[in-house]
Protein backbone atom coordinates (compact mmCIF):
# COMPACT_ATOMS: atom_id res chain seq x y z
CA UNK A 1 0.00 0.00 0.00
CA UNK A 2 0.99 3.60 -0.44
CA UNK A 3 0.42 6.32 2.15
CA UNK A 4 -3.29 7.13 2.38
CA UNK A 5 -4.35 3.96 0.55
CA UNK A 6 -6.72 1.35 1.96
CA UNK A 7 -7.61 -2.28 1.37
CA UNK A 8 -10.38 -4.64 2.54
CA UNK A 9 -9.53 -7.25 5.15
CA UNK A 10 -10.25 -10.79 4.02
CA UNK A 11 -9.71 -12.34 7.46
CA UNK A 12 -11.69 -11.86 10.67
CA UNK A 13 -8.55 -11.94 12.80
CA UNK A 14 -5.54 -9.95 11.61
CA UNK A 15 -2.10 -9.31 13.03
CA UNK A 16 -0.21 -6.10 12.29
CA UNK A 17 3.55 -6.64 12.65
CA UNK A 18 5.80 -3.57 12.73
CA UNK A 19 9.52 -4.00 12.05
CA UNK A 20 12.46 -1.59 11.83
CA UNK A 21 16.27 -1.68 12.03
CA UNK A 22 15.97 -0.75 15.74
CA UNK A 23 13.72 -2.09 18.50
CA UNK A 24 10.25 -0.55 18.61
CA UNK A 25 7.41 -0.22 21.08
CA UNK A 26 4.13 -0.95 19.29
CA UNK A 27 0.75 0.08 20.67
CA UNK A 28 -2.92 0.06 19.73
CA UNK A 29 -5.71 2.52 20.55
CA UNK A 30 -9.40 1.66 20.27
CA UNK A 31 -11.30 4.73 19.05
CA UNK A 32 -14.98 5.62 18.82
CA UNK A 33 -16.59 7.62 16.00
CA UNK A 34 -15.50 10.74 17.92
CA UNK A 35 -11.86 9.74 17.37
CA UNK A 36 -11.22 9.24 21.10
CA UNK A 37 -10.74 6.33 23.47
CA UNK A 38 -13.61 5.56 25.84
CA UNK A 39 -11.20 5.29 28.76
CA UNK A 40 -7.54 4.55 29.42
CA UNK A 41 -8.45 0.84 29.15
CA UNK A 42 -8.66 1.33 25.36
CA UNK A 43 -4.89 1.98 25.24
CA UNK A 44 -3.17 -1.35 24.50
CA UNK A 45 0.60 -1.20 25.02
CA UNK A 46 3.49 -2.95 26.77
CA UNK A 47 2.11 -2.29 30.26
CA UNK A 48 -1.49 -3.18 29.36
CA UNK A 49 -1.27 -5.72 26.53
CA UNK A 50 -4.91 -6.79 26.45
CA UNK A 51 -7.96 -4.80 25.39
CA UNK A 52 -11.43 -5.73 24.13
CA UNK A 53 -10.76 -7.56 20.87
CA UNK A 54 -7.21 -6.19 20.64
CA UNK A 55 -3.99 -7.69 22.05
CA UNK A 56 -0.30 -6.84 21.94
CA UNK A 57 2.23 -9.57 21.19
CA UNK A 58 5.63 -8.42 22.52
CA UNK A 59 8.69 -9.15 20.43
CA UNK A 60 10.17 -12.55 21.22
CA UNK A 61 12.25 -15.27 19.54
CA UNK A 62 12.82 -13.20 16.42
CA UNK A 63 9.17 -12.21 16.02
CA UNK A 64 8.52 -8.45 16.09
CA UNK A 65 6.02 -6.54 18.20
CA UNK A 66 2.52 -6.95 16.78
CA UNK A 67 -1.07 -5.92 17.38
CA UNK A 68 -3.73 -8.57 16.79
CA UNK A 69 -7.30 -7.44 16.08
CA UNK A 70 -10.11 -9.96 16.50
CA UNK A 71 -12.76 -8.00 14.60
CA UNK A 72 -15.83 -9.98 15.84
CA UNK A 73 -14.75 -9.28 19.45
CA UNK A 74 -14.28 -5.53 18.98
CA UNK A 75 -17.06 -3.62 20.84
CA UNK A 76 -19.79 -2.17 18.61
CA UNK A 77 -19.02 1.42 19.66
CA UNK A 78 -15.40 1.09 18.50
CA UNK A 79 -14.98 2.10 14.86
CA UNK A 80 -11.19 2.18 14.49
CA UNK A 81 -8.02 0.61 15.93
CA UNK A 82 -4.94 2.77 15.43
CA UNK A 83 -1.57 0.96 15.41
CA UNK A 84 1.35 3.12 16.54
CA UNK A 85 5.11 2.65 16.93
CA UNK A 86 7.92 4.49 18.71
CA UNK A 87 11.62 3.66 19.15
CA UNK A 88 12.27 1.64 22.31
CA UNK A 89 15.21 3.98 22.91
CA UNK A 90 13.30 7.15 23.72
CA UNK A 91 16.28 9.32 22.80
CA UNK A 92 16.07 8.08 19.19
CA UNK A 93 14.01 9.32 16.24
CA UNK A 94 12.70 7.56 13.13
CA UNK A 95 15.31 9.20 10.91
CA UNK A 96 16.75 6.44 8.75
CA UNK A 97 14.79 3.65 10.47
CA UNK A 98 11.43 3.87 8.69
CA UNK A 99 9.30 0.94 9.91
CA UNK A 100 7.34 -1.53 7.80
CA UNK A 101 3.87 -2.75 8.73
CA UNK A 102 2.91 -6.25 7.59
CA UNK A 103 -0.77 -7.19 7.95
CA UNK A 104 -1.29 -10.95 8.20
CA UNK A 105 -4.16 -13.37 8.59
CA UNK A 106 -3.74 -14.15 12.30
CA UNK A 107 -4.79 -17.77 11.84
CA UNK A 108 -2.81 -18.76 8.74
CA UNK A 109 0.03 -16.21 8.76
CA UNK A 110 -0.69 -15.26 5.16
CA UNK A 111 0.39 -11.73 4.22
CA UNK A 112 -2.55 -9.51 3.28
CA UNK A 113 -0.86 -6.10 2.76
CA UNK A 114 2.36 -4.25 3.64
CA UNK A 115 3.16 -0.57 4.09
CA UNK A 116 6.38 1.42 4.59
CA UNK A 117 5.92 5.16 5.20
CA UNK A 118 7.93 7.75 3.25
CA UNK A 119 11.26 8.94 4.61
CA UNK A 120 10.94 10.23 8.18
CA UNK A 121 13.00 12.74 10.13
CA UNK A 122 12.76 13.97 13.72
CA UNK A 123 9.57 12.04 14.48
CA UNK A 124 9.69 10.04 17.72
CA UNK A 125 6.33 8.29 17.31
CA UNK A 126 4.25 7.21 14.34
CA UNK A 127 0.70 6.19 13.50
CA UNK A 128 1.55 3.35 11.15
CA UNK A 129 -1.82 1.96 10.03
CA UNK A 130 -5.42 1.88 11.19
CA UNK A 131 -7.89 -0.98 11.07
CA UNK A 132 -11.36 0.48 10.68
CA UNK A 133 -15.00 -0.49 10.26
CA UNK A 134 -16.87 0.82 7.21
CA UNK A 135 -20.39 -0.24 6.20
CA UNK A 136 -20.25 -3.45 8.21
CA UNK A 137 -16.91 -4.48 6.69
CA UNK A 138 -13.37 -4.06 8.04
CA UNK A 139 -10.56 -2.38 6.14
CA UNK A 140 -6.96 -1.28 6.71
CA UNK A 141 -5.53 2.15 5.83
CA UNK A 142 -1.86 3.18 5.44
CA UNK A 143 -1.36 6.33 7.55
CA UNK A 144 2.33 7.09 8.27
CA UNK A 145 1.65 10.21 10.39
CA UNK A 146 4.57 11.19 12.62
CA UNK A 147 4.72 12.92 16.01
CA UNK A 148 7.65 14.79 17.53
CA UNK A 149 6.55 14.35 21.17
CA UNK A 150 6.64 10.58 21.40
CA UNK A 151 3.99 8.04 22.26
CA UNK A 152 2.65 10.39 24.93
CA UNK A 153 1.76 12.89 22.21
CA UNK A 154 -0.26 10.32 20.27
CA UNK A 155 -1.98 9.03 23.39
CA UNK A 156 -2.94 12.55 24.45
CA UNK A 157 -4.38 13.38 21.02
CA UNK A 158 -6.69 10.40 21.29
CA UNK A 159 -7.90 11.15 24.82
CA UNK A 160 -5.65 8.99 26.99
CA UNK A 161 -4.82 10.60 30.35
CA UNK A 162 -1.06 11.08 30.11
CA UNK A 163 0.58 12.35 33.31
CA UNK A 164 2.69 15.01 31.63
CA UNK A 165 1.32 18.31 32.94
CA UNK A 166 1.58 19.85 36.40
CA UNK A 167 -1.20 18.93 38.76
CA UNK A 168 -3.70 21.71 39.51
CA UNK A 169 -2.87 23.82 42.53
CA UNK A 170 -4.72 22.69 45.64
CA UNK A 171 -7.92 24.59 46.28
CA UNK A 172 -7.51 27.21 48.99
CA UNK A 173 -10.78 28.11 50.70
CA UNK A 174 -11.67 31.76 50.54
CA UNK A 175 -11.23 33.62 53.85
CA UNK A 176 -14.37 34.13 55.86
CA UNK A 177 -15.84 37.62 55.38
CA UNK A 178 -15.25 40.09 58.19
CA UNK A 179 -18.28 40.63 60.43
CA UNK A 180 -20.46 43.50 59.28
CA UNK A 181 -20.44 46.41 61.77
CA UNK A 182 -23.75 47.35 63.34
CA UNK A 183 -25.54 50.15 61.49
CA UNK A 184 -25.15 53.61 62.97
CA UNK A 185 -28.50 54.81 61.70
CA UNK A 186 -31.97 53.34 61.73
CA UNK A 187 -32.54 50.63 59.11
CA UNK A 188 -34.59 51.50 56.06
CA UNK A 189 -38.28 50.72 56.16
CA UNK A 190 -39.42 47.34 54.90
CA UNK A 191 -40.02 47.27 51.17
CA UNK A 192 -43.75 46.45 51.55
CA UNK A 193 -44.44 49.15 54.11
CA UNK A 194 -46.76 51.95 52.93
CA UNK A 195 -45.06 55.31 52.45
CA UNK A 196 -45.33 57.63 55.40
CA UNK A 197 -46.98 60.99 54.57
CA UNK A 198 -44.97 64.08 55.41
CA UNK A 199 -45.73 65.29 58.92
CA UNK A 200 -46.16 68.81 60.18
CA UNK A 201 -43.06 70.69 61.26
CA UNK A 202 -41.83 69.67 64.66
CA UNK A 203 -42.14 72.30 67.43
CA UNK A 204 -38.92 73.70 68.79
CA UNK A 205 -37.18 71.24 71.07
CA UNK A 206 -37.46 71.91 74.79
CA UNK A 207 -34.24 72.61 76.65
CA UNK A 208 -32.48 69.46 77.78
CA UNK A 209 -32.57 68.85 81.51
CA UNK A 210 -29.97 66.56 83.00
CA UNK A 211 -31.29 64.43 85.89
CA UNK A 212 -28.85 63.81 88.71
CA UNK A 213 -30.24 61.26 91.22
CA UNK A 214 -29.71 62.09 94.89
CA UNK A 215 -26.58 60.73 96.39
CA UNK A 216 -26.90 57.55 98.44
CA UNK A 217 -26.66 58.10 102.22
CA UNK A 218 -23.27 57.02 103.55
CA UNK A 219 -23.07 53.52 105.05
CA UNK A 220 -22.57 53.33 108.79
CA UNK A 221 -19.06 52.40 109.82
CA UNK A 222 -18.46 48.70 110.45
CA UNK A 223 -17.59 48.15 114.10
CA UNK A 224 -14.20 46.64 114.70
CA UNK A 225 -14.15 43.00 115.75
CA UNK A 226 -13.73 42.48 119.48
CA UNK A 227 -10.31 41.31 120.52
CA UNK A 228 -9.97 37.56 120.68
CA UNK A 229 -10.22 36.01 124.09
CA UNK A 230 -6.94 34.81 125.45
CA UNK A 231 -6.40 31.15 124.80
CA UNK A 232 -5.60 29.05 127.80
CA UNK A 233 -2.54 26.91 127.48
CA UNK A 234 -3.37 23.39 126.35
CA UNK A 235 -1.66 20.26 127.49
CA UNK A 236 -0.09 18.94 124.33
CA UNK A 237 -1.06 15.40 125.31
CA UNK A 238 -4.76 16.41 125.32
CA UNK A 239 -4.36 18.30 122.03
CA UNK A 240 -2.93 15.26 120.33
CA UNK A 241 -5.78 13.07 121.50
CA UNK A 242 -8.79 15.33 121.16
CA UNK A 243 -8.01 17.54 118.19
CA UNK A 244 -9.46 16.53 114.83
CA UNK A 245 -6.95 14.92 112.53
CA UNK A 246 -5.11 17.23 110.22
CA UNK A 247 -5.90 16.33 106.61
CA UNK A 248 -2.88 15.11 104.67
CA UNK A 249 -1.24 17.54 102.33
CA UNK A 250 -2.24 17.02 98.71
CA UNK A 251 0.27 15.02 96.71
CA UNK A 252 2.78 17.05 94.80
CA UNK A 253 2.13 17.39 91.09
CA UNK A 254 4.17 14.90 89.09
CA UNK A 255 7.27 16.37 87.60
CA UNK A 256 7.10 17.06 83.90
CA UNK A 257 8.76 14.34 81.86
CA UNK A 258 12.14 15.33 80.54
CA UNK A 259 12.14 16.62 77.00
CA UNK A 260 13.11 13.86 74.58
CA UNK A 261 16.65 14.11 73.45
CA UNK A 262 17.13 15.04 69.83
CA UNK A 263 17.56 11.98 67.64
CA UNK A 264 21.18 11.85 66.57
CA UNK A 265 21.62 12.90 62.97
CA UNK A 266 22.56 10.02 60.70
CA UNK A 267 25.02 10.88 57.95
CA UNK A 268 27.26 9.03 55.53
CA UNK A 269 30.32 9.49 57.75
CA UNK A 270 30.41 5.81 58.75
CA UNK A 271 29.67 4.42 55.31
CA UNK A 272 26.67 2.46 54.03
CA UNK A 273 23.38 3.03 55.88
CA UNK A 274 20.45 0.60 56.17
CA UNK A 275 17.16 2.41 56.78
CA UNK A 276 13.97 1.17 58.37
CA UNK A 277 10.55 2.65 57.71
CA UNK A 278 10.41 6.26 58.92
CA UNK A 279 14.16 6.70 59.42
CA UNK A 280 16.30 9.24 57.57
CA UNK A 281 19.89 9.85 56.55
CA UNK A 282 21.48 13.15 55.58
CA UNK A 283 23.54 12.94 52.41
CA UNK A 284 26.54 14.70 53.92
CA UNK A 285 29.98 13.49 54.90
CA UNK A 286 32.39 15.29 57.19
CA UNK A 287 29.86 18.10 57.51
CA UNK A 288 29.71 18.83 53.78
CA UNK A 289 27.39 17.73 50.95
CA UNK A 290 28.95 14.55 49.68
CA UNK A 291 27.09 13.82 46.43
CA UNK A 292 26.39 15.63 43.19
CA UNK A 293 24.75 12.78 41.27
CA UNK A 294 22.85 9.83 42.74
CA UNK A 295 20.94 6.91 41.31
CA UNK A 296 17.81 5.58 42.99
CA UNK A 297 17.66 1.91 42.03
CA UNK A 298 14.54 -0.15 42.69
CA UNK A 299 14.00 -3.88 42.49
CA UNK A 300 11.47 -6.60 43.23
CA UNK A 301 10.70 -10.25 42.59
CA UNK A 302 7.56 -12.22 41.89
CA UNK A 303 6.14 -14.01 44.92
CA UNK A 304 5.00 -16.87 42.69
CA UNK A 305 7.80 -18.75 40.95
CA UNK A 306 7.52 -18.59 37.18
CA UNK A 307 4.97 -15.76 37.19
CA UNK A 308 5.85 -12.37 35.74
CA UNK A 309 5.24 -9.23 37.75
CA UNK A 310 5.01 -5.86 35.97
CA UNK A 311 5.75 -2.80 38.10
CA UNK A 312 6.69 0.76 37.20
CA UNK A 313 8.96 3.14 39.11
CA UNK A 314 8.47 6.90 38.90
CA UNK A 315 9.93 10.05 40.44
CA UNK A 316 7.60 12.90 41.44
CA UNK A 317 9.10 16.37 41.97
CA UNK A 318 7.39 18.83 44.37
CA UNK A 319 7.97 22.40 45.48
CA UNK A 320 7.94 23.61 49.10
CA UNK A 321 4.14 23.99 48.99
CA UNK A 322 3.77 20.32 47.99
CA UNK A 323 2.70 21.23 44.47
CA UNK A 324 3.87 18.75 41.88
CA UNK A 325 6.27 20.22 39.36
CA UNK A 326 7.17 17.26 37.12
CA UNK A 327 7.08 13.46 36.86
CA UNK A 328 9.74 11.15 35.44
CA UNK A 329 8.09 7.87 34.39
CA UNK A 330 8.16 5.31 31.61
CA UNK A 331 6.43 7.66 29.13
CA UNK A 332 8.58 10.69 30.02
CA UNK A 333 12.08 9.56 30.89
CA UNK A 334 13.81 12.93 31.31
CA UNK A 335 12.70 16.01 33.23
CA UNK A 336 14.38 19.29 34.18
CA UNK A 337 16.61 19.14 31.09
CA UNK A 338 17.97 15.74 32.10
CA UNK A 339 18.61 16.53 35.77
CA UNK A 340 16.31 13.57 36.49
CA UNK A 341 16.65 10.64 34.06
CA UNK A 342 14.63 7.40 34.12
CA UNK A 343 16.28 4.22 32.84
CA UNK A 344 13.10 3.08 31.05
CA UNK A 345 10.43 0.52 31.75
CA UNK A 346 11.33 -3.05 32.66
CA UNK A 347 8.28 -5.17 32.02
CA UNK A 348 9.25 -8.08 34.24
CA UNK A 349 10.94 -7.97 37.63
CA UNK A 350 14.11 -9.98 37.46
CA UNK A 351 15.56 -12.56 39.78
CA UNK A 352 18.63 -10.47 40.48
CA UNK A 353 19.83 -6.92 40.16
CA UNK A 354 17.91 -3.68 39.88
CA UNK A 355 14.75 -3.57 37.81
CA UNK A 356 14.53 0.18 37.20
CA UNK A 357 16.74 3.12 38.09
CA UNK A 358 16.32 6.90 38.18
CA UNK A 359 19.43 9.09 38.11
CA UNK A 360 19.30 12.51 39.79
CA UNK A 361 21.90 15.22 39.20
CA UNK A 362 21.28 17.16 42.42
CA UNK A 363 23.19 20.24 41.35
CA UNK A 364 21.17 20.49 38.13
CA UNK A 365 17.77 20.62 39.83
CA UNK A 366 15.91 23.96 39.70
CA UNK A 367 15.87 25.90 42.95
CA UNK A 368 12.11 25.42 43.37
CA UNK A 369 12.47 21.63 43.63
CA UNK A 370 12.03 20.89 47.33
CA UNK A 371 11.39 17.14 47.31
CA UNK A 372 11.67 14.09 45.06
CA UNK A 373 9.37 11.18 45.92
CA UNK A 374 10.08 7.74 44.46
CA UNK A 375 7.08 5.47 43.94
CA UNK A 376 6.34 2.06 42.46
CA UNK A 377 2.96 1.05 41.09
CA UNK A 378 1.34 -1.71 39.06
CA UNK A 379 -0.29 -0.37 35.90
CA UNK A 380 -1.80 -3.80 35.24
CA UNK A 381 -3.42 -3.91 38.70
CA UNK A 382 -1.26 -6.60 40.30
CA UNK A 383 -1.15 -6.35 44.11
CA UNK A 384 2.00 -6.10 46.18
CA UNK A 385 1.05 -9.37 47.88
CA UNK A 386 2.26 -10.87 44.59
CA UNK A 387 5.67 -9.23 45.10
CA UNK A 388 8.56 -10.16 47.37
CA UNK A 389 11.94 -8.68 48.25
CA UNK A 390 11.08 -5.17 47.04
CA UNK A 391 13.76 -2.58 47.85
CA UNK A 392 15.22 0.76 46.92
CA UNK A 393 18.86 1.73 47.22
CA UNK A 394 20.71 4.99 46.74
CA UNK A 395 23.91 4.71 44.73
CA UNK A 396 26.67 7.21 44.07
CA UNK A 397 26.26 7.67 40.30
CA UNK A 398 29.99 8.38 39.88
CA UNK A 399 31.48 5.43 41.74
CA UNK A 400 28.50 3.02 41.65
CA UNK A 401 28.93 2.62 45.42
CA UNK A 402 25.76 1.73 47.34
CA UNK A 403 25.23 4.33 50.09
CA UNK A 404 21.73 3.76 51.48
CA UNK A 405 19.34 0.80 51.30
CA UNK A 406 15.73 0.29 52.35
CA UNK A 407 14.07 -3.14 52.15
CA UNK A 408 10.30 -3.52 52.37
CA UNK A 409 9.61 -6.04 55.11
CA UNK A 410 5.90 -6.60 54.52
CA UNK A 411 3.35 -6.36 51.73
CA UNK A 412 -0.27 -5.29 51.41
CA UNK A 413 -2.93 -6.11 48.78
CA UNK A 414 -2.65 -2.70 47.12
CA UNK A 415 -1.35 -1.53 43.76
CA UNK A 416 1.14 1.19 44.74
CA UNK A 417 3.81 1.98 47.30
CA UNK A 418 5.54 5.26 48.14
CA UNK A 419 9.07 3.98 48.68
CA UNK A 420 11.15 6.95 49.82
CA UNK A 421 11.77 10.67 49.45
CA UNK A 422 14.70 13.01 48.99
CA UNK A 423 14.10 16.41 50.63
CA UNK A 424 16.23 19.53 50.29
CA UNK A 425 16.67 21.11 53.74
CA UNK A 426 17.08 24.83 54.46
CA UNK A 427 20.84 24.27 54.85
CA UNK A 428 20.99 23.02 51.26
CA UNK A 429 21.74 19.41 52.19
CA UNK A 430 19.58 16.56 50.93
CA UNK A 431 18.00 14.02 53.25
CA UNK A 432 16.63 10.59 52.32
CA UNK A 433 13.73 9.14 54.30
CA UNK A 434 12.36 5.59 54.01
CA UNK A 435 8.56 5.65 53.69
CA UNK A 436 7.20 2.26 52.58
CA UNK A 437 3.57 3.44 52.53
CA UNK A 438 1.16 1.32 50.46
CA UNK A 439 -1.62 3.09 48.55
CA UNK A 440 -4.20 2.32 45.88
CA UNK A 441 -2.75 3.73 42.68
CA UNK A 442 -2.05 2.04 39.35
CA UNK A 443 -0.51 5.07 37.60
CA UNK A 444 2.02 7.76 38.39
CA UNK A 445 -0.83 10.29 38.33
CA UNK A 446 -2.66 8.39 41.08
CA UNK A 447 0.46 8.51 43.25
CA UNK A 448 0.67 12.32 43.33
CA UNK A 449 -1.75 13.06 46.17
CA UNK A 450 -0.54 10.37 48.61
CA UNK A 451 3.07 11.32 47.87
CA UNK A 452 2.46 15.01 48.56
CA UNK A 453 0.89 14.11 51.90
CA UNK A 454 4.08 12.31 52.94
CA UNK A 455 6.53 15.16 52.26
Amino acid sequence: MTQGGNAPLTAARVTVEVTAPKALDVSGLLLTDAGKVRSDADFVFFNAPNGPGVTLRPAAAGAPDAITVDTPAVPADISKIVVTASPADQTSTFAGIEPTATVRDADTGAVLVTFTPPRLGRETALIVVEVYRRGGAWKVRAVGQGYADGLAGIATDFGVSVDDSPAPAPHTPAPAPAPTPAPTSAPPSAPNQAPVPPSAPYPPSAPTVQFNPPAEPPLPPVPAAPPAAPVAPVDPRIALVGAPPVPPAPPAAPAAPPAPADRPKITLDKGRVNLVKGSSVSLVKNGRPFLSSVRMALGWKSAARGRDIDLDASCLAFDAQRKRLETAWFMKLNIFDGAVAHSGDNLVGGEGGDDEAITVHLEGLPAEVHALVFVVNSFSGQKFTEVRDAYCRLVDARSDEELVRFDLTHSEPRTGVVMCKLVRRASGEWEMTALGEYVDGKTARAMIEPSAALI
